[in-house]
Parts: C-alpha cells; structure tokens; sequence
C-alpha cells in the first residue's frame, strides 16, 4: 500500500487555479520529487498535503486514513514530519535539546519540558544525532552550527516524530552544491532503512536526478508529466516549460 495518495486535488485563489485535479501516491521508501517552474503549484499542494491549507477538490490519504481538512499539527500527528526551506531549531538550545524536544513532542509530553529537556530521552536523542553524522556536536548550540550542519540537524528533528512521510520543502536551499547531495542522499539511505515515504521540492536538477525515484512535473497547477529521470530528461512538454534545452547535460 501507498503510503501517500493524493486524488483529484484542486485549489482555486480568487478565481485562479492554483491546483487543478492532481493525483499521485509514494511508495514506502521512495523518494518522489516535485519539480516546475515559479507559479506552478508546488508550495500550494505541498501545504494541501502538509494540512496548512484546505483543498477545494479531491482528497489526501496517509497509510489509507483520511487527512485532507486536518490542520497541520493533526496531520503531524499521523506521522507526517516537515523541514522547511528556512531551519526551524531552537537557536539557544543544544543540538541535543532540539531533538529531545522532538521526542517529547511526539509522545505528547511536551507539557513537562521544563522539569529538564536534558533528563528526557538523551539516548534517543543521540541514536538520531549519529544518524545524521552529528553525535560530535550534541553539546553545542544550535545557534552557532554552520548552515549544512543546521539542515542535519533538521533532519533528525523531523525522524524524531517518527513519520511515515517526510515532506521536504526546498531542502538544500542557501547549501554549497557538495553539501545538497551529501543531505539527500542521507535522507535517502534514512529514508530507505526506515521505509518513509519522501516527497520533496528542489530547485537543484543535479540533486533531483541524483537522489529521486520518480518525478512530478507542476506547470499552471496541472501535472504534465511522472517518471524516472531518463523519461523526464527526454519529455518534451518537460524541457519546454522548465528544464531548458540543456536538460541532456545534467
């Protein structure tokens, strides 16, 4: 079973159709990217899915469940985690505070953060930190970690809700190129051992065609295409709206 499907999504702004009848599901473990040029839809069916806002049309299903007309904290709740294309940490707290406080978030205690993040969930905590490759840094502050080190980070706060889909909004944004495919293609072993459905938006073709199972093409709000990259590379609706006649070089 999918653990994604999304039918039929719509979403109209004062007459304009920003989404217009988009279907697609992923697969535990797959990496699905959702690629297209400025305007065309992404940020507005990412939020459909995420539950930051309300489709007009159609429907969003995690693991067969219904999630479309949740707000974002109850979609969370069902095992949808989030990274955003600016950090989200807490910048005067550790980097093993930030993820304690994921592990306490998930299993809804974080009403008592203030007995002591530093008492909850240490173990855990540094079990993610290796994870993503910052065990060394766990005592430092957040705030003083270098931008790729700061998208790390993110990561492992995002497992620490354990989800099942990992929605990623412009992931390496602000990185160095080495950086960009370093973290997805962390995200995908992770993903890979954890069976996580990914979907992500990139702006960087290199890291898409390197690291995505299949891809979404938006252009005006509609789905013109869905493939590995190979098909992709060759669409000719593809290279005409968005990737540019050197599409073949990358």
């Amino acid at each position: 079973m999918s653990v994604l499907s999304v039918q039929g999504l719509g979403k109209s702004f004062g007459g304009v159709q920003a989404v217009s009848g988009v279907s697609f599901s992923v697969a535990p473990g797959e990496m699905l990217a959702l690629i297209g040029p400025n305007g065309a839809g992404k940020s507005t069916l990412f939020n459909m899915v995420g539950g930051q806002l309300q489709p007009d049309a159609g429907s969003v299903t995690l693991g067969g469940a219904t999630i479309s007309g949740l707000g974002p904290r109850a979609v969370a709740r069902q095992g949808v985690g989030r990274t955003f294309q600016i950090t989200a940490t807490f910048g005067s707290m550790t980097v093993r505070e930030n993820v304690q406080m994921a592990l306490l978030s998930h299993r809804r205690e974080i009403w008592c953060f203030w007995r002591s993040v530093a008492e909850r969930f240490g173990a855990e905590a540094d079990a993610l930190l290796a994870q993503v490759g910052l065990e060394a840094q766990a005592e430092r502050a957040t705030g003083v970690l270098a931008y790729g080190d700061l998208k790390r980070l993110e990561l492992a706060v995002a497992l620490g809700n354990a989800p099942r889909l990992l929605l990623m909004d412009e992931p390496t944004a602000g990185m160095a190129p080495a950086e960009r495919v370093a973290l997805m293609q962390l995200t995908r072993r992770l993903a890979t051992e954890r069976g996580i459905a990914v979907l992500f938006t990139e702006h960087d073709m290199d890291v898409v065609f390197d690291v995505a199972d299949r891809i979404l093409v938006l252009d005006r709000g509609a789905l013109i295409a869905e493939g590995d990259g190979p098909a992709i590379r060759a669409n000719p609706a593809v290279r005409a709206v968005y990737l540019g006649t050197d599409a073949g070089s990358h």
